[in-house]
């Protein structure tokens, strides 16, 4: 059986089904040299050029970098690192229009050059064979590489595969009209591209590799053949121009005759194709430690003066190539990123060149509404000619497919093998309706691919879910374990007879009792009156502030009165020697004065002292000041009482008596009351109750007092007076404790 290199060496090729001859176009551009544009002002460099993720951003606005710097990094196989094409400072980092049929937007370096195009310190590496294939790939890795083709996939991805390679195919058909930069690179740089095939062939050892190119490009064929000729196992494959012959899977089935099976990787079957500008990229990453930053674009079309390819910044605006190249544009024109076939309309000229920017087209108004174009004329009704499918490259149903993805019938577009369309635009190019078929596809797989990521994200969401759940679960299960084993070593512990067992049971004792008695308080306070006349609770707290504030200036007033009575003195003392008093009843009322304030004077200091103390210490002593304000109040109406009688001895010593019984019962009570101020049920009706209970006492006592002042100054009145005094000790006791209440509740 005839072996494939046998064919080859006698031209014999397998055709691919499908395919067309659309005029070729390059004569615009294929005999004039590549240019080399100047810097621009501003280069658009997104983060994400490739298939893939894009890599972390390691630059911030305001840095200066230079030539070759690494602008983000990489932390995964799929994704692939920007570098600065020039020197210049970073001034911005936001969200602007790439290279993408939908005007979708993504984050973009701005890069300002400075003009001095100052490179990085770079290592150059004359002999590659001196590399070890881990560096190699490294050195392609870190340039940022991806296939220049027009897929975008990452290089060391490809060229890194385990599988046995059989063949290492270059691609140098570039078929599509108009283009012919990889024609001019050829032409121009193969001893470069020559060192690119090499280190391929270094790295994946493949028996054989092929060179495919169409018989349209003479001279690139001619400077092919002439640096390859010492080189056995590789060969240059001059196949009939004929469009898609540029596909992956067209290229493989005429140069090898093999069919690549849909989902199926071409490496699988011991293939591994690359651009022919991929090669000349990673000799120059390699030897000479260039990252991919320029390319080749050609730039070509009616409409420009001057069309020609030219080397390309990557970030250059397309506006600025095509202004370069002659062009001046108006609401009447149209720029295409990509071939005629292949590319897509540019909203506006600002669109940068990134890696896999091989063409600008820039066509003139004939050139636009030729018969080649599907613009043309406006869509119509399919007619079902079935001409799409007779030249349909990858054996597609483009009528179906169109159908389907009108509908939106995911599961049905993918039966019919949506991804396996490699968008050529043949279908469209012969359609009598002028139906753009390309971008119905483009759109559908676009959906199936957020679906998809959809899909993946909830299973994700799922999956944490099921995880959170079972921790959870492990995590009961373990507490539950730990609270076991815990209560079997204190109860051990317990009843082991030791000191320390039974100390331990009273704290177990003692932490139940507090468990419920903290049960039984919250069912009390929620079924308290208290609780349920919540709003009668916040009124009569007002009150009680009401009542401190006169209680306050009461006292404030009984102050002033008794400096003025002792500024009287004197004259008093005269009105008493006049009168059947002794000078020693005077004298004893000055004393007994003097021992009510000093009593005064050291109850108000012990109340200070306890308003420090907690909240129960607070209830206890609101309660003992309304237990003795009622005190008060019955000692009071007890002496009003006596003083109705005579005024003997014997009436005197009970007064006395009686004063000091009721001394006693209110230090008694006031006793019973701290003991029971720890119960948690009594604190709203204690502070609820005191200032009112106050007031009334303090306003019931002056009446008394100014009713007794307006009597006649008898021997008997000189008895009242020191009953009056008794009654201001009272007063000022009970002012005092008023006083400190009230600081404690402001």
């Amino acid at each position: 059986m005839e072996s494939v290199i046998e064919r080859i060496q006698k031209g014999r090729f397998s055709q691919f089904h499908g395919g067309i001859h659309p005029p070729e176009q390059k004569f615009l551009t294929c005999t004039k040299p590549i240019a080399s544009a100047q810097i621009p002002e501003q280069l658009i460099i997104p983060l994400r050029q490739h298939i893939g993720q894009a890599g972390d951003l390691i630059v911030s606005i305001g840095d200066k970098v230079l030539k070759g710097q690494m602008l983000s990094t990489s932390d995964s196989p799929m994704s692939l690192p920007i570098h600065a094409p020039t020197s210049g400072t970073i001034t911005a980092i936001q969200s602007m229009a790439i290279p993408h049929p939908s005007g979708l937007s993504e984050n973009c370096v701005i890069l300002t050059p400075d003009g001095e195009d100052t490179w990085q310190e770079r290592h150059i590496c004359p002999d590659f064979q001196l590399l070890s294939k881990a560096q190699i790939l490294e050195k392609i890795a870190d340039a940022g590489i991806s296939g220049m083709g027009g897929a975008g996939f990452p290089t060391q991805v490809k060229v890194s595969t385990l599988a046995k390679i059989d063949y290492l195919i270059i691609n140098a058909v570039e078929c599509e009209p108009y283009i012919t930069a990889d024609d001019l690179l050829i032409q121009e740089h193969s001893p470069t591209i020559l060192d690119g095939i090499k280190i391929l062939d270094h790295l994946l050892a493949p028996k054989n590799i092929l060179i495919g190119i169409e018989d349209n490009k003479a001279k690139a064929i001619e400077v092919l053949k002439k640096v390859t000729a010492d080189i056995d196992h590789i060969h240059v494959c001059v196949i009939p121009t004929k469009y898609p012959s540029g596909g992956e899977k067209q290229l493989i089935k005429i140069l090898t005759g093999q069919e690549v099976p849909s989902g199926v990787l071409p490496s699988s079957l011991g293939m591994v194709m690359q651009n022919i500008a991929t090669c000349f990229a990673i000799a120059d990453a390699v030897i000479n430690d260039t990252p991919l930053i320029k390319r080749v674009v050609t730039v070509s079309g009616q409409a420009l003066d001057k069309p020609q390819n030219v080397w390309a910044l990557i970030g250059t605006p397309v506006g600025y190539l095509t202004q370069q190249c002659g062009y001046s544009n108006s609401q009447d024109k149209h720029l295409i990123m990509g071939g005629p076939m292949m590319g897509f309309s540019l909203a506006n000229d600002q669109i940068p060149v990134i890696k896999t920017t091989n063409c600008i087209l820039a066509p003139s108004e004939i050139e636009i509404a030729s018969p080649f174009s599907s613009t043309s004329s406006k869509e119509v009704e399919c007619i079902r000619c079935g001409q799409c499918a007779d030249v349909c490259p990858a054996q597609l149903l483009p009528q179906e497919l169109q159908w389907s993805a009108k509908a939106k019938d995911q599961s049905q577009l993918e039966m019919l093998n949506l991804f396996d369309c490699i968008e050529c635009g043949a279908c469209a190019y012969v359609c009598p309706s002028q139906i753009p078929l390309v971008h119905y596809y483009r759109v559908a797989k676009a959906e199936i691919r957020q679906q998809k990521l959809l899909d993946i994200k909830a299973e994700k969401a799922k999956v944490r879910f099921e995880a959170r759940k079972l921790r959870l679960e492990r995590e009961k299960i373990a507490r539950a374990e730990k609270h076991r084993i815990a209560a079997e070593a204190r109860k051990a512990r317990m009843n082991a007879g030791t000191t320390e067992a039974k100390s331990e049971k009273s704290a177990v004792a003692a932490a139940l009792a507090r468990v419920k008695a903290k049960k039984a308080q919250t069912n009390n306070s929620e079924n308290s009156p208290e609780t349920i006349n919540a709003p009668a609770a916040q009124i009569d707290d007002s009150k009680s502030q009401v009542a401190n504030a006169i209680a306050r200036a009461k006292a404030k007033k009984l102050a002033q009165k008794n400096q003025a009575a002792e500024n009287q003195a004197p004259d008093n003392a005269t009105l008493a020697t006049t009168t059947e008093a002794a000078p020693v009843n005077d004298k004893k009322a000055k004393v007994a004065a003097a021992i009510a304030k000093a009593k005064a004077k050291k109850l108000a200091e012990k109340v200070q002292q306890e308003a420090a103390s907690e909240t129960v210490d607070l209830v206890a002593e609101s309660t003992v000041s309304a237990t003795g304000a009622e005190t008060e109040k019955d000692a009071e109406t007890k002496l009003d009482e006596k003083l109705t009688t005579e005024a003997t001895p014997v009436n005197d010593k009970k007064a006395r008596i009686a004063a000091a019984i009721a001394k006693a019962k209110a230090k008694k009570l006031a006793e019973k009351v701290q003991q029971e101020a720890a119960s948690e049920t009594v604190e709203l009706v204690a502070e609820s109750t005191v200032s009112a209970t106050a007031a009334e006492a303090e306003k019931d006592a002056e009446t008394k007092l100014d009713e007794k002042l307006t009597t006649e100054a008898t021997p008997a009145n000189d008895k009242k007076a020191r009953i009056a005094a008794a009654v201001a000790k009272a007063k000022a006791k009970k002012l005092a404790t008023s006083a400190a209440k009230s600081q404690l509740l402001e």
